[in-house]
């Protein structure tokens, strides 16, 4: 992929809708940078952290920095499909007295959905999303309705106070480009956010990109290259993920079912994206182990060994870019 002028152009915007995201949220960068690579590369993120660690306003400044309509949906455990897709509501022409179904649309038809602790609604509700997520329409009553493009949803969850939750289905979770975990902030930060949001200061966020812009990032992602053996390294690290012969003893110890071949077409837009949200027109090795996690948190079912053993995904993922090598 050659570098050209509207592309430069663009990407002399991603430093600017960086800083907006730092007026709004204190620190987590690691966060930012992986939330990023989800716009970039057109996949959902499903955010985990404790409450009060910022997600919501992270999302929320997300949305007015790229002059996207945003809508917020919290997910209780009384949430209908209808609340999230629509219904049909019957009208009458009163001249004519004729009536009519009109499907009047729902918060899903919106550009960016934060789909707010996801987990606390039964699996009817949680279903509705998944053909939004993965076809980017919406059926009702025979009829399909395309969403806005472009069209995400970053979905939180918290890891604690799991009475009353309902985990979230595999079908569903492997329809996340990224599970991205945020952590509890180092204590300058911590004494930032206290400044910053018991004072007077406004936390306005400055408007730096437009819908179009964001299309234009995302055809830009799907041009940057990738090696030979990036890919090759690439398919070989899912494929070590599936317990059975030849698998890494690691993965038959810990892993009860492993990642799907979607698992290798996330990582590989998301090396894209990283790449591109860098200034590079070419993925390396770099972008892969570091989107690892990431990337295939979400998709690895554990075995009870792992639990007994107080194993975690990422345990496993790096004993896994362990016994992978990339290729020589």
């Amino acid at each position: 992929m050659q570098s050209d002028s509207p592309i430069d152009a663009l990407l002399q915007k991603l430093q600017p809708l960086r800083d907006a995201l730092g007026q709004a949220v204190v620190g987590q960068h690691d966060v930012v940078e992986q939330l990023l690579i989800g716009l970039l590369a057109g996949g959902h993120v499903l955010l985990e952290g404790a409450p009060g660690l910022g997600k919501t306003l992270l999302v929320r400044s997300l949305g007015q920095a790229l002059e996207l309509q945003f809508r917020r949906v919290q997910f209780t455990p009384d949430l209908m499909p209808s609340d999230i897709l629509g219904t049909e509501l019957l009208e009458e022409d009163h001249g004519t007295g004729h009536r009519h179904f009109r499907f009047q649309q729902g918060p899903i038809f919106t550009h960016l959905l934060l789909a707010d602790e996801l987990n606390r609604t039964p699996p009817k509700t949680q279903a509705a999303l998944l053909e939004a997520m993965q076809e980017r329409t919406v059926s009702y009553a025979g009829t399909t309705y395309s969403l806005p493009a472009p069209f995400f949803v970053l979905a939180t969850q918290n890891p604690i106070e799991q009475a009353g939750t309902y985990p979230l289905p595999e079908a569903q979770l492997d329809r996340f480009l990224l599970h991205v975990r945020v952590d509890y902030p180092t204590e300058q930060e911590e004494r930032d956010i206290l400044v910053q949001t018991t004072g007077s200061a406004s936390g306005a966020v400055p408007k730096v990109m437009h819908a179009e812009d964001v299309l234009a990032l995302q055809a830009a992602v799907r041009q940057v290259h990738v090696s030979d053996d990036v890919l090759t390294w690439i398919t070989r690290l899912v494929r070590a993920s599936r317990p059975g012969e030849g698998a890494p003893a690691a993965v038959n110890h810990w892993i009860k079912w492993g990642a799907g071949p979607r698992a290798g077409q996330s990582l590989v837009l998301a090396a894209k994206a990283r790449a591109l949200l860098q200034g590079r027109f070419a993925a390396t090795r770099d972008d892969v182990q570091a989107l690892m996690a990431p990337v295939m948190r979400h998709r690895l079912l554990l075995s009870f060994a792992a639990e007994a053993e107080q194993k975690n995904a990422d345990d496993v993922i790096a004993a896994l870019l362990l016994a992978v090598p990339f290729p020589a």
